[in-house]
C-alpha cells in the first residue's frame, strides 16, 4: 500500500475524499448558488471551519470538484474506449463506445446533475476557469478517442440530448415527442 504524502494521513484523505463527495451530491441538487458549505460539513460530519481549511472558500471548493468530475469523466471514457477496442475502432463504433460510456457515467443523474450546475455558475470567476479547463480535457479526449472536429461537436451535441433526456427521463416516457429525442 502506498505511503500518504508527507502531511497527510489516510483518515484526511477519506476525510477529503467524503467532503468532494458530498460537495459533488449537494451542488448537482442545489447548484453553486443554494448550497452552504455548513451542508457538506453537515453531511461529512465534519466542521464548516474543517472545509476551510482545505479550500480558501466556496468557489474553490466547487472548481475542486469540476476538476474532479473532469478526471472521473476522461478516466470512464479512455477506459471504455481501451475496453472496446480503442483507435482501431471505425468512426461510428468509437462513436458508439464514447456514447456508452458517457450513458453508464450519468446513469447515476448526479454527475450529469453537477456538471449542468456548473455550467450555470461559469459565472464565478473560479468556477469558470475550472469549467473551461473540464471541457478543454473533454475536447482533447473526445478528439483523441474520435479523430476530428467534427467528431467532437457531433460528440458534444449528442451528449447535451444525453444530457435533457436523462434530467428528464424521457426514456420512461411513451410519447411521440419523447421518442424522436431519445434513441431506442
Amino acid at each position: 500500500m502506498p505511503m500518504p504524502a508527507a502531511g497527510t494521513t489516510t483518515k484526511s484523505d477519506e476525510r477529503r475524499q467524503a467532503i468532494m463527495a458530498a460537495a459533488i451530491d449537494c451542488f448537482a441538487q442545489k447548484g453553486f448558488y443554494g448550497t452552504t458549505t455548513h451542508e457538506i460539513a453537515e453531511r461529512v460530519g465534519i466542521s464548516q471551519p474543517y472545509i476551510y481549511r482545505l479550500y480558501s472558500n466556496k468557489q474553490a471548493l466547487f472548481a475542486a470538484a469540476v476538476d474532479h468530475v473532469s478526471v472521473v469523466m476522461t478516466e470512464t471514457l479512455v477506459a471504455h474506449s481501451s475496453a472496446s477496442g480503442g483507435a482501431g475502432l471505425a468512426p461510428e463504433a468509437a462513436l458508439d463506445a464514447a456514447r456508452g460510456a458517457y450513458a453508464a457515467l450519468i446513469a447515476d443523474r448526479t454527475i450529469m446533475r453537477f456538471l449542468m450546475q456548473a455550467n450555470c455558475a461559469a459565472g464565478e470567476p473560479l468556477v469558470g476557469q475550472a469549467v473551461r479547463r473540464c471541457y478543454a480535457k473533454q475536447v482533447d479526449t473526445v478528439r483523441q478517442l474520435l479523430g476530428d472536429d467534427d467528431a467532437v461537436r457531433h460528440w458534444f451535441g449528442a451528449g447535451m440530448l444525453d444530457n435533457v433526456v436523462a434530467v428528464l427521463g424521457l426514456a420512461d416516457i411513451d410519447e411521440p415527442w419523447a421518442r424522436v429525442l431519445t434513441y431506442r
